[in-house]
């Protein structure tokens, strides 16, 4: 051993030693060899700091999150995690011993314990999983806007919208509750009642926001929205004093990405606004893994970025973990990045400019080394290694260290399709939530009110029509005015106006007035 190894080794191990219980990510490596004692970990304690977890695709940045899941699960912390393949299943059963395995755990001279852990799975669609839903309500009009690509007047709008509706008293539970609320303010009645205290919604972009939600209903995802919404309290599951892991099955909704990366953000926003203060923890009460992380803030509105910001800033005093999951720090706000204290970057690749920019400005992330080139050991890292740099239990910043991680415990793939499915089928949350609520809402109510107020308007006619005379019958100024002695009376009248004017006598028969003189 040289002595540069061996001031690697106490370096690491004074930098990566936690008092209390901590996740082994693996060992430190310095020129091209695994040391062993230069164990590399991180404390629970400091988990609730946040992290990000990057890399090029296949790098391992997915079996990365399965072994922090795994660990984090033996130490009772329950997870919550994105399964964007469907591949992460395995987690339920323990995985088999290969000669890659047996390698890695002889570099890391730790002994390799297959294991599973308990499992329960969620599904968007609710055909791979518990329906997972939550109220229209619940997301709000910034999310919900950023779901149906909404330019900031029809986000506008769509405030107003929910404006009207909690002033009224109307709850807003599925899309079916919007897009009665769209349609009835745009119309003339509802129009010119929200003109008064809101403005006047135009129908273009009501039309607008009616066929972007149309668009959601037909892609099939309308079963997202409604009741019952998830309940946050089962996302803190314990079984046999393991944490729950639970995962939310995308592979057969990949290409919504803004759908379900905006529904992970309602999840955290739902649990941030719910949870309350825990204080500094020994370890957190949940860690959320929010992978595909890019997809979350790609051409998102400012509010919508304020919105993340201002979780992930004040949700760690909840006992709350978020580790985001993404190819190059650079796809994460530099708001967000500062915040992220715990990096486990694998590898980059430099292709284009785009990728030397990037790397440049990952490489200004770290501490500087003075056992490594940071720019080297990120293109030079293989397959289950990772460049790391955590918080110790004082929130300072470890030493660098590219690292051989540890392997996962649990099948490193899905589970067949008869173990998935009965997985799926023997769980509680699928019973549970399988069951769909309908309460009074919005929808009922407007369609109540509506309703109401045309038979009023039919009742009114249909007295007008019985006040009216019968058609075909004259009213009694009519008859009185079309009698004969009316028209004699008249014609006399006329005649004696006559005469005064022309100093004539008026001629009558029998000389003779109508009344006899």
């Amino acid at each position: 051993m040289s002595n540069q190894s061996a001031k690697f080794i106490e370096k690491i191990k004074a930098s990566y030693k936690p008092s209390g219980s901590y996740i082994y990510l693996g060992a430190g490596i310095l020129d091209g060899e695994v040391w062993s004692d230069a164990e590399i970990n991180l404390s629970l304690h400091m988990m609730n700091r946040h992290g990000l977890v990057a890399g090029a695709t296949g790098t391992g940045k997915t079996r990365t999150l399965q072994l922090l899941s795994e660990q984090l699960s033996d130490a009772g912390v329950p997870v919550f995690m994105l399964d964007v393949k469907g591949d992460l299943s395995g987690l339920n059963q323990p995985g088999a011993v290969n000669p890659k395995i047996e390698d890695r755990a002889k570099q890391l001279n730790r002994p390799f314990s297959p294991a599973g852990f308990p499992l329960e799975v969620y599904s968007l669609s609710g055909k791979l999983g518990a329906q997972m839903r939550a109220t229209v309500l619940e997301f709000g009009p910034v999310l919900l806007a950023k779901i149906l690509d909404l330019n900031d007047t029809q986000t506008g709008v769509l405030a107003v919208i929910f404006k009207y509706a909690d002033d009224n008293k109307m709850p807003i539970i599925d899309l079916n509750d919007l897009k009665k609320l769209v349609s009835y303010l745009s119309s003339e009645e509802g129009a010119e009642e929200i003109k008064e205290s809101y403005g006047k919604i135009s129908t273009a972009t009501s039309g607008t926001i009616l066929r972007k939600i149309v668009a959601i209903e037909q892609q099939g995802l309308g079963a997202m929205f409604g009741e019952r919404s998830f309940d946050i309290e089962d996302l803190f599951e314990k079984v046999d004093g393991k944490g729950v892991i639970s995962l939310l099955n995308i592979s057969d909704v990949q290409n919504q990405p803004v759908l379900y990366s905006t529904f992970l953000l309602s999840l955290l926003a739902e649990i941030f606004y719910n949870m309350p203060e825990a204080g500094d923890l020994d370890k957190p009460k949940l860690v959320f893994f929010f992978d595909e992380a890019h997809l979350l803030f790609k051409n998102s509105s400012k509010a919508f970025l304020e919105q993340i910001e201002t979780i992930i800033r004040l949700i760690r005093s909840k006992g709350i973990g978020v580790f985001f999951c993404t190819q190059t720090p650079t796809d994460v706000p530099e708001s967000v990045l500062s915040q992220l204290g715990n990096r486990i970057q694998h590898a980059l690749r430099v292709f284009t400019p785009n990728d030397a920019d990037a790397m440049k400005k990952t490489v200004n992330t770290y501490p500087t080394s003075e056992f490594y080139k940071i720019d080297q050991v990120l293109t030079s890292l293989g397959t289950g290694q990772a460049l790391i740099t955590v918080l110790n239990e004082k929130g300072i910043p470890t030493e660098v260290a590219a690292t051989m991680l540890t392997p996962p415990r649990a099948i490193m793939g899905p589970l067949t399709t008869a173990e998935y499915n009965g997985l799926i089928q023997s769980s509680s949350m699928t019973a549970k939530y399988q069951e769909i609520i309908d309460p009074e809402s919005a929808y009922e109510i407007l369609t109540k009110r509506v309703n109401d107020r045309q038979a009023e308007q039919q009742t009114q006619e249909q007295a007008r029509e019985e006040q009216a005379p019968a058609k075909g019958e004259k009213s009694i100024i009519e008859r009185v005015m079309g009698a004969t002695i009316t028209r004699q009376i008249g014609k006399e009248i006329v005649r004696g106006l006559f005469g005064m004017l022309t100093g004539k006598k008026p001629r009558s028969s029998g000389g003779k007035g109508i009344f006899g003189f």
